[in-house]
């Protein structure tokens, strides 16, 4: 197998995310759930994805499984690396994004790379290296309230300076829009002087197009999906890839259901937006943590519910309720009481032959994935930016949205499965 792009994702959602980039731009793209095993057949692509649930572990234990999925890659001829984290920079103080960034660049021999989270179409915007939710900084948008990575400090500069021993610049606005040649130029100036991470401002679409293409000689460039855009583009002027590449999807159908664990704004919006008409459950960490079977009992009310039309299982709470919980419970301990009974309900509602699955939550999606067994998934039509249909690979066909818990419209667990999710 020879693939173009090599990427590196640190959770699952967001892979699916860039995933859905990289097909909008014609690349036949596969996302991989973890380092594969020997025994799964990953289709032909042009670029491939292994999606990692490193984004909240320890930074040792993130670069580790990092090195594993660059090798991985490697060996799979990648002719560039990817490494990709949240629109929203999530991170604390002692990592993932800096460590993991430079453990890649040492281990490909590079002194160089780039930092853009930016995402024009869902309102992520660096400007003068701040990073903008819609009109707000990143501090003073809902991210401050992240149960494991609360975002207080706006600019990506100093949280990626507190994360690395390495000296890290930024490259603004005003160079941007003089063209790819002159932030090819930046490049060089900021390298010889010893900057090894810089920060990028974008605030469109376009922006993002004209970095990828000044990128086109980097070994590794990390961001989240929209700095994508602009690479596949790169291939095709190389003469290494056809424009407008497709592959073959198939045809699901049968039960629904929605499992949200995210305890986002936006997901709040869609829990709130969904329970208005349709069959809703409620998970209680409290009572996982007393010994319930609180996975069955969620089961057991579903049996009877499902059908075309889905239904509704979530822990989604407010900032202040999960605080609460967490201060009961620990934060680690309480995530993965939530965590492990989704992914048990998860498998239980595919063995009662649901086949379409919309999943909300980065690390929910993680512990769903990883209960059901799926390895590999190709990637569908998109239902709202960032967030398409998936299918995994191999038997039964299962049809699953993995959403971060920051995208999607408030009515994005009704309208996805109105998409019909097929080839």
């Amino acid at each position: 197998m020879k693939i173009l792009l090599g990427c590196i994702a640190d959770d699952f959602t967001g892979a699916t995310d860039l995933a859905n980039t990289l097909v909008k731009a014609g690349m036949r793209t596969v996302q991989l759930l973890g380092v594969p095993r020997g025994t799964l057949d990953v289709p032909e692509a042009d670029a491939v994805i292994v999606a990692l649930k490193s984004r909240s572990n320890p930074a040792a234990e993130a670069v580790q499984m990092s090195l594993g999925a660059l090798e991985w890659l490697r060996a799979a001829g990648a002719r560039q690396f990817y490494f990709k984290y949240c629109s929203t920079f999530d991170s604390t103080d002692a990592g993932n994004i800096g460590p993991v960034a430079d453990a890649l660049l040492d281990a490909l021999g590079a002194d160089f790379t780039v930092f853009n989270p930016a995402f024009p179409t869902n309102k992520r915007t660096v400007y003068k290296g701040y990073l903008f939710v819609g009109d707000e900084l990143l501090s003073e948008s809902g991210m401050r309230h992240h149960p494991l990575t609360p975002m207080t400090d706006p600019s990506l500069v100093r949280v990626l300076q507190r994360q690395t021993t390495h000296k890290v610049g930024v490259m603004q606005y005003g160079t941007l829009v003089q063209g790819a040649p002159a932030v090819r130029e930046a490049f060089d100036t900021l390298r010889a002087a010893g900057v090894r991470h810089v920060v990028l401002d974008s605030i469109t679409d376009e922006h993002l197009f004209t970095l990828g293409e000044a990128c086109a000689d980097l070994q590794l460039i990390t961001g989240g999906s929209g700095m994508a855009m602009g690479l596949p583009a790169n291939f095709v002027r190389a003469g290494l890839m056809r424009s407008g590449q497709s592959m073959p999807l198939p045809h699901v159908t049968g039960p629904t259901a929605v499992l949200a664990g995210s305890c986002s704004t936006a997901t709040q919006g869609q829990v709130a937006h969904m329970k208005r008409d349709h069959p809703t459950f409620e998970l209680d960490p409290l009572a996982m943590a007393a010994g319930r079977d609180v996975a069955m009992e969620a089961l057991t009310w579903a049996e009877s519910r499902l059908s075309e039309k889905p239904i509704l299982i979530y822990s989604t709470a407010t900032p202040e309720q999960v605080a609460q919980v967490q201060q009961q419970l620990g934060r680690e301990h309480a995530g993965t009481l939530v965590e492990h009974t989704l992914g048990r309900i998860a498998q239980g509602l595919v063995q009662r032959g649901v086949r379409r699955l919309v999943v909300a939550g980065g690390e929910t999606s993680g512990a769903v994935v990883g209960a059901l067994g799926v390895e590999g998934l190709t990637i569908g039509p998109e239902i709202d930016p960032g967030v398409p249909w998936t299918f995994g690979i191999g038997q039964p066909p299962l049809a699953l949205a993995l959403k971060s818990g920051n995208f999607g419209g408030p009515d994005f667990f009704t309208r996805a499965f109105r998409m019909q999710p097929r080839g």
